[in-house]
């Protein structure tokens, strides 16, 4: 089973699964979403997370997050999570591992080249590239396009935030989500599973604490920056006052680890408070609560909200990071201004799938391939196509 010797009554279970869009026989030695979670590990997608920025550019230096080794992390709180609660792991591994796989190269940069030039051909949104690459670009099956995932599993990945409808996000729901939810039905206007919820608030967890690690070794800031954040800084001068003589980089792991442990304990402490008032006694009931069940306290959620400010000031706007964001939009959206009017120097398979220039068809094909881009490869491409003295092939 998924590693846990009962679930809770709210859990999702595999053997209850609503399955999948293409029949396939059942694994005689996995459950359907253990089967879902090995068939996300050996998509190309996933793998080509391993050179997609997290926030620095794949080329900065070895040690800083990127897409893969921040998924990876994602799916050890979810799992942690999960586990706690008495839910299914596999199928929070599940989102969890798949919820980046739509993020084109240079991080936030590249959804930002990629959304102003698509704004004539549909928009661009990662989630709902995500979805593209699951159920659409990957091709390694001979019945189907995608993977074929379960319907929990889709449903997870595509609503981890929440409901997309119905009082859920006030964003339109992107073009992609609506066109395949109309042949096969996500429920877009209720919550997802608690077990995708977990994935979520899994993701809030590793990425703000892996950012404040990743910007102390790069120089953005120092421990003593964060002396004035509420939850950080009392944690930073607990690890000093236990331990007045460890050297910075240990320091600075002991206080990830300890703000990890921390919000983790909150999450869990908050959600058996709700399942105790709220009470759900399925996984239907937890889609039709009308509020989250995986939640941090409102004094997390302050000390959250905090965090990220600090990030977006000192962080996501520093000088060297505008540097890097500005040269990564433009390199997506040239890179995209060229095939959209030139498809004939698309690689052969990708030109095959285009259409005349300037067309919408043309322009999400276009869309695709620079999405599937790792960060090397975009520069590669780019100095490939620009520089007139590199090899074209």
């Amino acid at each position: 089973m998924s590693g846990q010797g009962s679930f809770a009554p709210f859990a999702t279970r595999p053997d209850q699964s609503r399955g999948r869009l293409h029949a396939e026989p059942e694994s005689r030695t996995r459950t359907c979403f253990q089967r879902d979670r090995d068939r996300i590990i050996h998509c190309s997608a996933f793998r080509r997370l391993q050179y997609k920025t997290q926030v620095f550019v794949n080329h900065e230096g070895d040690f800083y997050r990127t897409r893969l080794t921040h998924s990876l992390e994602v799916a050890q709180i979810a799992r942690s999570l999960a586990r706690s609660l008495g839910l299914d792991e596999d199928l929070s591994e599940v989102v969890a591992l798949a919820h980046d796989l739509g993020h084109p190269p240079f991080g936030h940069a590249g959804e930002d080249g990629l959304k102003v030039v698509m704004a004539p051909f549909g928009g661009f949104d990662h989630n709902a590239q995500t979805l593209r690459a699951i159920t659409r670009l990957e091709r390694r099956y001979p019945g189907f396009d995608g993977l074929n995932l379960t319907w929990e599993a889709l449903e997870g990945i595509v609503k981890h935030n929440g409901p997309l409808t119905a009082g859920g996000s006030k964003k339109p729901v992107p073009r992609d989500i609506l066109e395949y939810t109309a042949e096969h039905d996500l429920a877009l206007a209720t919550w997802p599973s608690a077990e995708a919820q977990v994935a979520a608030i899994a993701d809030d967890i590793a990425y703000n604490n892996h950012d404040i690690e990743d910007g102390l070794r790069a120089g953005l800031f120092v421990i003593g920056d964060l002396s004035d954040l509420p939850l950080v800084g009392p944690a930073f001068v607990e690890v000093a006052r236990r331990y007045p003589d460890l050297e910075t980089s240990r320091c600075i792991h002991q206080g990830i680890r300890d703000l990890i442990g921390a919000m983790v304990g909150d999450v869990l402490a908050e959600t058996r408070r709700r399942v105790a008032a709220l009470n759900p006694t399925s996984p239907a009931a937890v889609a039709a609560l009308g509020q989250p069940l995986v939640s941090f306290s409102d004094t997390m959620r302050a000390h959250d909200r905090a965090l990220k400010a600090f990030l977006h000031e000192r962080m996501y706007r520093h000088y060297r990071l505008n540097r890097m964001t500005s040269k990564a939009r433009r390199l997506v959206q040239e890179l995209f201004t060229l095939f959209l009017a030139e498809p004939e120097c698309l690689p052969t398979e990708w030109r095959a799938m285009a259409d005349q220039p300037q067309t919408e068809t043309t322009a999400r094909v276009v869309c695709d391939y620079i999405a599937g881009m790792t960060d090397r490869f975009a520069l590669d491409e780019h100095g490939r196509v620009f520089d007139a003295e590199a090899r074209s092939g």
